[in-house]
Formats: structure tokens, C-alpha cells, sequence
């Protein structure tokens, strides 16, 4: 039995322009997670990641403070059972 989990992510804030996808694909890369990171039209970024609970948690935690350039204002989770879709974590197109 997988303890693999999924988390999606809305972050908010000054989140567009300051290099937070590929921080966050480096920081996922670096934690062992995979899915991905893409802008959406509304200035926010979305995230959808699996990986291990505690990988998970410390990737969620990056994310409230992201980039140095970064100012998040909120982080609002989903979570749900992992898929296993996913090879590796990638920057996707705006939605």
C-alpha cells in the first residue's frame, strides 16, 4: 500500500514574476515530489504535487514563503489520494 498523497495549491500574492515556478519545480525536484507548477490568469500560481506526507508537508511550507522576491498572502490546499501520473515536476503553460 502507497503512502504517496496529493496536494493541490492555490497560492496568492505577489507570486507572478519572481521566478516561483522554478523555485518551486527546484524545490520539489529537491524533496523528491512530482507534478506541476503553472501561472494562472487570475496573478495566482497552482500546484498540483505527490510524494510522501512529510515531503509533501515541507514543500507546502515553502510555498507559503516561496522566492526571495515572493510576498504569498495565502496558500489554499486540496488534498486526495496520488495518482501516480506524474515521472517528474514541471513548469506547465498559464491556465
Amino acid at each position: 500500500m502507497s503512502t504517496q498523497r496529493r496536494v493541490t495549491l492555490r497560492i496568492q500574492g505577489m507570486v507572478q514574476g519572481v521566478s516561483y515556478r522554478e523555485s518551486a519545480r527546484q524545490e520539489a525536484l529537491r524533496l523528491g515530489l512530482s507534478g506541476w507548477v503553472r501561472n494562472r490568469s487570475d496573478s495566482s500560481v497552482e500546484a498540483t504535487v505527490e510524494g510522501e506526507p512529510g515531503a509533501l508537508e515541507d514543500f507546502i511550507r515553502w510555498c507559503h514563503s516561496g522566492p526571495r522576491m515572493a510576498r504569498v498572502t495565502d496558500v489554499a490546499r486540496t488534498d486526495g489520494q496520488a495518482s501516480g501520473e506524474f515521472r517528474t515536476f514541471t513548469v506547465e503553460r498559464t491556465s
